[in-house]
């Protein structure tokens, strides 16, 4: 008799284990984050310290609720590739740079506006209000949750021709731009001949001699090895270059509001935290690009460029949107 209850014994004892196990494993279920970027996964690339720090800041927000895997370095695509995974619920999460959400908002060539923004406190004022919250609401209706805007700082020239000093030093060469009609625009008006050109082609292009050079920001030069193949840069600061931490609402949606909630928070906090940590990396970064043998010029005429792309403002004017075109210009004016 005693070898029956030994074994139903036994049954009910796993079987309660099982369910205990069961139960554990529902309550500690993590939600996978895919996350992408197209630049490298360093240290000192801004895509990569807002992934990185992103990820830190929702295990602070919810423990153990989600589980973060990084794909660098256009593993899933281009920017427009990404942001269509994001739309169809195929990618969870990326940093896009600004430029290329413009595709599904003409409101963000808003920021490739050159010479925008004076400096960095200036961008910020104006993204971290109205302006750019009205931006990041318009993405909900595209299947995308805006989060914020991190930066890769102040783009800069860097060529194989010769050093930028005024515009007309930008007579003939031939420039790697963002595929963006108003990169295009700004670049022709300065004299420059601009090249689109995904990101992905973009070393081996400047390395064959295809392009004579591009522009980029300090970091993304420096963790891309772009000392390796270009000599001169020249520190012109025609735009400032805001990325986008954006998320696929299908897995937005998905998540409990308590969830949501910690999503936005890490998001906020990762972006402060990334900010501080690109503008304090900068000055290093210029040792480093020099030391890695970049001939490295200032711009003392900056309003010699404003003056040729003056007509930019008015020519995209509407695709902006004029009410928010007037607003960032006031907001930038205080």
């Amino acid at each position: 008799m005693s070898k029956p209850h030994n074994r139903s014994h036994r049954l009910v004892t796993a079987l309660l284990a099982a369910a205990t196990l069961g139960l554990a494993s529902v309550a500690h279920a993590e939600t996978t984050i895919r996350l992408g970027w197209t630049t490298a996964d360093s240290e000192v690339d801004p895509y990569a310290i807002a992934a990185h720090y992103f990820a830190e800041e929702l295990e602070n927000e919810a423990p153990g609720e989600f589980d973060v895997k990084f794909f660098p370095n256009h593993q899933l695509g281009n920017d427009t590739e990404m942001l269509q995974g994001m739309q169809l619920g195929t990618l969870d999460a990326g940093v896009i740079t600004g430029t290329q959400v413009g595709q599904l908002d003409s409101g963000f060539q808003l920021n490739d506006l050159p010479f925008l923004y004076a400096n960095n406190a200036q961008a910020h004022a104006v993204l971290d209000g109205e302006v750019g919250q009205e931006l990041l609401d318009r993405l909900a209706s595209q299947g995308i949750v805006g989060l914020g805007f991190p930066e890769a700082g102040f783009r800069h020239a860097i060529n194989n021709v010769r050093p930028i000093h005024e515009p007309a030093d930008f007579e003939g060469v031939k420039l790697r731009v963002q595929p963006s009609d108003l990169f295009i625009a700004s670049f022709r008006a300065i004299g420059a001949n601009p090249v689109p050109m995904a990101w992905s082609d973009v070393f081996t292009a400047v390395q064959q001699g295809t392009v004579d050079g591009l522009e980029i920001p300090l970091p993304v030069i420096y963790a891309n090895k772009y000392p390796e193949v270009t000599d001169y840069l020249s520190l012109t600061r025609h735009t400032y270059n805001a990325l986008a931490l954006l998320m696929s609402k299908q897995t937005f949606d998905a998540l409990s509001p308590e969830l949501q909630e910690a999503v936005r928070s890490a998001a906020e906090t990762a972006i402060e935290r990334q900010r501080e940590t690109v503008a304090g990396n900068n000055d290093e970064i210029l040792a480093n690009i020099r030391e890695a043998g970049m001939e490295v010029n200032d711009v003392e005429d900056v309003e010699a460029f404003r003056d040729r792309v003056s007509g930019v403002y008015e020519e995209y004017r509407d695709a902006i949107g004029p009410e928010l075109l007037d607003r960032a210009l006031e907001q930038v004016s205080e």
